[in-house]
């Protein structure tokens, strides 16, 4: 145990995204409770459980009570949120100076990666982030590369394990959105310092995700393209020319046919009208995907979740 004289004087808390991790909690719980304890003076470790069906918060509990921990509370969510409106959840509830963030209950990183992170932050970066050297899924692989592709920020995103936020951070990102759909983009777009950091994984094997989980990054990744990139709009306008190009090309061909040929009775204004009316359709639907994305830009301001309880556990 490290003298007080020597350890961090800034007020940490770690939020810790939960669901279905039982297998895996022990080994979480050791490592965030035992590097806070060493290398900090004040701190709190907020485990948000996203309606977990195992036994997921009796592991929490255990392990609190062996470690004799006073300083970890639960939130129990009403219903599966998924993880950005729990990791939402866990930041509102905490109290630190500095607030690291977990995505996960799987860790592959070494623990001294912590307090490495953290003197980071010191170092004048309002956002710094862990990310593994392991080769990453072609799905987030791919997810990035468009993604990144497709806005325009200052900063790449990538899969990362775990990020620290200094309250300036978090304070800004509560400015600029009280709903926050995908962290990561706020945060690449608040203005403040960024850092990635880059490290060896320390295991090989993945992290397990169940269908609830999957669905969820699905919907999010969808959401997010929606929300963050013009696709959307880029995807409508591509097909509105082409079937104005179609609607006029129809027009053209049935004047011809009523100029030059024998058209039956009313063909001729039958295919005008409604080249026209499609014509008119796409341009309108058109105008109407770019507001439909403006309006998801402002209509996030609601605070978009439900816990059921918080649990302190108290000594």
């Amino acid at each position: 145990m490290k003298d007080n004289i020597l350890k961090e004087k800034n007020f940490i808390s770690a939020v810790i995204y939960v669901h279905n991790d039982e297998e895996l909690l022990s080994d979480t719980f050791e490592l965030i409770y035992t590097q806070l304890n060493e290398n900090f003076e004040k701190y709190e470790i907020i485990f948000v459980n996203d309606d977990s069906t195992d036994c997921s918060v009796q592991v929490i509990e255990n392990n609190a009570n062996k470690y004799n921990a006073s300083c970890v509370s639960i939130i129990n969510m009403s219903y599966f949120h998924g993880l950005e409106a729990c990791m939402s959840a866990g930041i509102d509830m905490s109290i630190g100076d500095f607030v690291f963030e977990f995505d996960s209950a799987y860790m592959d990183f070494p623990k001294e990666l912590l307090l490495e992170i953290y003197k980071k932050s010191l170092d004048g970066y309002d956002i710094v982030s862990a990310s593994s050297n392991k080769v990453q899924k072609l799905s987030s692989k791919l997810f990035y590369k468009i993604f990144n592709h497709s806005v325009n920020m200052p900063y790449v995103l990538e899969t990362e394990s775990f990020r620290i936020l200094s309250r300036r951070a978090i304070n800004r990102v509560n400015s600029m959105s009280k709903t926050i759909m995908y962290r990561k983009a706020i945060y690449a777009n608040c203005g403040l310092k960024l850092l990635n950091v880059k490290y060896d994984a320390q295991q090989t094997s993945a992290n397990k995700t169940d269908k609830k989980s999957k669905k969820s990054k699905i919907d999010l990744a969808i959401n997010c393209f929606i929300l963050y990139t013009d696709i959307a709009y880029r995807i409508t306008t591509i097909f509105t020319v082409i079937m104005m190009c179609i609607a006029l090309g129809a027009g053209i061909y049935a004047s011809l046919i009523f100029l030059t040929g024998n058209p039956i009775a009313g063909w001729t204004t039958l295919v005008l009208f409604l080249s026209v009316c499609f014509f008119a359709l796409f341009a309108v639907l058109a105008i109407i995907v770019k507001y439909l994305s403006l309006i998801l830009n402002t209509a996030f301001k609601e605070q978009k979740y439900i816990f059921r309880s918080i649990e302190k556990i108290s000594k």
